[in-house]
């Protein structure tokens, strides 16, 4: 009978580590008086008009704007693609506290220009805001399919009397569904399981409700919703599986030039989702910063986010290397590593109840930070073991195999040899859970120690107290952690290898 590989003990006991926060949560929720309310239908209905809009929104702007970026030759072509994914590296969060501060009756606009508009405030506000920062999901998974498409087949429908127009809506798009279903599956995924909006602008959601109970000391019931939102999470990621699609070979690009009027059109158009989901945070947090100043900032919040995000990375990345080289090894491994990925599409503020009660049975780690490092690793560990097994996969066997016949042991072989080549993804996968971390927001406020703030608590913290003035610097300094993590994906570290559209 031969052994298993030596990855497999570590990686089975790490990915019985991610479900231990569903096992919790079920153990909770035993407790409670009923599982199904009446107030449960209308958090329903308000969650699922609100993932609704938002991937109709998402639609609507990312299919356009794939077609734009894949066929049409633009000046500063790479630019426009940054330009427009850009709103997929920002919190949306930081997008819904500005929409709230700038919009509505004695809001920015009115107070700087005079101008009144309607407030962004429930579910209308609530879905553009989502869409305007999910739509890149739809955007890059519809142009990649786009791109792997041969432009030959238009080329001859147009040669047959077919317009550009009806060409594409007949041709492109239906070979491209399953890419327009993964995004929009994708942006439902966000929309479903993100607190920060719904509660900013004032929508029942389950986030938000579970928030409220939790506040209330009702960890019972907080876990029954988290587990009506996890079957709501488990139907979207079922979807989303369905309508995986496989890359094609790219065959003969299409290429339009545009007359410098359309040029125009098309920036004009453009510009106003840029200004919406990147400018308005930028000029909101800038304005309160030149109008209240710093506000006597405490730059150690700054240093909590970074601490405990930096401890985040390094047990991410320690936890991922067996993961990574098991799921290589063969099937079992590739199971243990699928469990891994649960815990990312478990909603941080579902992460955050079950280890809340979780500590509450074990008093030493209730309220420590090594309760939040903890919820951080759990939720962001499938970006550590995506970029290390990309990594790894990609080293010849052979070089092991050199070393073991050269009479290196087992931990020799992966010291000089196995890490040294991973080393890329090592550190890829490692930036990549440092950045989320620092975003974190729901799961953060439930289980960070008293008096223990971060850069998104304080956001928080200043939205509840209504001083806005205050979140110029946290809001800034989280604007360009988020573009930094936007570079790191345009940079060629291969985020579609652990993003939830490649598992297999």
């Amino acid at each position: 009978m031969s052994l298993w590989p030596r990855s497999y003990p570590p990686a089975l006991t790490v990915a019985s580590f991610a479900l231990l926060p569903t096992v919790v949560l079920f153990l909770l929720a035993s407790d409670a008086d009923s599982f199904f309310l009446e107030h449960h239908l209308h958090l329903l209905s308000n969650t699922l008009l609100l993932t609704l809009g938002t991937v109709l929104g998402a639609m609507l702007i990312g299919i356009p704007l794939a077609i734009l970026t894949s066929y049409v030759q633009l000046p500063l072509g790479a630019l426009w693609l940054i330009v427009l994914a850009a709103p997929l590296a920002l919190p949306s969060y930081i997008g819904a506290f500005t929409f709230y501060a700038a919009f509505g009756p004695g809001g920015e606009i009115n107070n700087v220009f005079g101008i009144e508009t309607p407030s962004a405030s429930g579910l209308i506000g609530a879905s553009i805001v989502m869409a305007l920062y999910t739509y890149p999901f739809v955007l890059l998974t519809t142009r990649a399919s786009i791109l792997s498409q041969d432009a030959s087949l238009l080329n001859v429908a147009r040669t047959l009397g077919m317009s550009l127009p009806r060409a594409i809506m007949s041709i492109t798009l239906p070979r491209a569904m399953p890419a327009i279903a993964t995004g929009s599956l994708l942006a439902a995924l966000y929309s479903i399981s993100d607190f920060g909006t719904p509660a900013i602008l004032g929508v029942d959601t389950f986030t938000r409700d579970i928030y409220i109970e939790y506040n209330a000391f009702g960890l019972a019931k907080a876990a029954v919703l988290s587990i009506q939102l996890l079957c709501l999470v488990t139907l979207v990621l079922f979807l989303e599986s369905l309508f995986r699609s496989e890359p094609g070979n790219t065959g003969q690009p299409l290429s339009i030039c545009l007359k410098p009027w359309h040029i125009t059109f098309v920036f004009l158009t453009v510009i106003p989702i840029a200004f919406l989901a990147i400018m308005l945070p930028l000029a909101i947090f800038t304005l309160w910063l030149i109008r209240d100043g710093s506000g006597d900032f405490d730059y150690q919040i700054a240093w909590n986010s970074t601490y405990v995000s930096i401890l985040a990375a390094t047990f991410a990345v320690f936890l991922a290397l067996p993961v990574a080289y098991a799921a290589i090894a063969g099937p079992v491994g590739r199971l243990f590593e699928r469990v891994t990925y649960f815990g990312f599409g478990i909603p941080g503020i579902v992460m955050g109840t079950a280890l809340v009660y979780l500590s509450l049975q074990l008093p030493a780690l209730y309220q420590t930070l090594a309760i939040l490092v903890a919820a951080y690793v759990l939720r962001f560990l499938p970006l550590a073991v995506g970029t290390v097994r990309a990594s790894a996969e990609n080293i010849d066997s052979n070089m092991t195999k050199a070393a073991r016949i050269l009479g290196a042991g087992p931990l020799e072989v992966f010291h000089r040899v196995l890490l040294p080549l991973t080393m890329r993804g090592v550190v890829a996968g490692g930036a990549l859970v440092f950045l989320e971390s620092m975003r974190e927001l729901p799961a953060t406020l439930l289980l960070s120690p008293a008096g223990f703030e971060t850069l998104a608590t304080y956001l928080w913290r200043v939205y509840e107290a209504g001083y806005f003035g205050r979140a110029a610097i946290p809001g800034l300094l989280l604007v360009v952690m988020s573009g930094f993590g936007l570079a790191l994906l345009l940079m060629g570290e291969r985020r579609a290898e652990f993003g939830l559209t490649n598992k297999k």
